[in-house]
């Protein structure tokens, strides 16, 4: 993956995204898991190369339910990720390491980072807007998007992308979040002059679109 969708990631969940995902608390499967053993070996590092590629897989499935997991659960994401350099971009960065599901879910879950992040951004919501009444959103997005264009437009792609994740709907995320890219990445175009941070995210898009798609066809 490029680098440039992950400097912005930090282990915080952006606060809109929060107050979403606290709408739908305690609908995850509080009993999901990752496997204690192979938490453990890992940590310890001592996990051969072929358990290790397994519990990829593992918390692959997982990240995208970690705003519901229990406990039990949490804590050992928790020490997943503190062995590959603690926050979640050490563990988007882990997976990626990773072809397949892994990789691919890296990725996807990168672009809902980023989306989060400029969601509340005034001049990216300004550009979006622009963009919006000047280019019709192509139709996976058209169901996703609110009628009128606000700091939610962005988190709710982002929202929508995550929750296929956690439904094991992979394809249908993917599929949206070409769709998402390709078009978000012509955003700098509408944005005012002076608009940075709208030709920044125009950048990060493109790099998005790019790596989704190579994770995707090797995948």
């Amino acid at each position: 993956m490029h680098e440039k969708p992950l400097s912005g990631i930090t282990g915080r969940v952006p606060h809109r995204h929060a107050r979403l995902r606290h709408d739908r608390k305690g609908t995850g499967p509080d009993g999901f898991g990752l496997d204690e053993g192979k938490v453990e070996g890992f940590a310890a590092g001592t996990l051969t190369s072929e358990d290790e590629a397994r519990l990829a897989e593992e918390v692959a499935a997982l990240l995208p339910l970690s705003w519901s997991l229990s406990p039990r659960a949490a804590e050992r994401l928790s020490q997943v990720g503190e062995r590959v350099g603690g926050g979640r971009r050490g563990l988007l960065e882990w997976l990626d390491a990773h072809p397949g599901a892994p990789r691919l879910t890296a990725r996807l879950l990168a672009l809902v980072d980023n989306l989060d992040r400029f969601s509340e951004n005034t001049a990216v919501v300004d550009a979006l807007r622009a963009h919006r009444e000047r280019t019709s959103a192509p139709a996976e997005l058209r169901d996703v998007l609110p009628p009128e264009t606000n700091e939610e437009s962005l988190a709710d792609i982002a929202q929508r992308i995550e929750e296929l994740l956690g439904e094991h709907r992979a394809p249908d995320a993917t599929r949206l979040a070409l769709a998402a890219t390709e078009w978000l990445r012509g955003l700098a175009q509408d944005a005012a002059p002076d608009s940075a941070e709208a030709a920044r995210m125009s950048e990060l898009m493109a790099h998005l679109h790019t790596d989704i798609t190579a994770a995707d066809a090797a995948s």
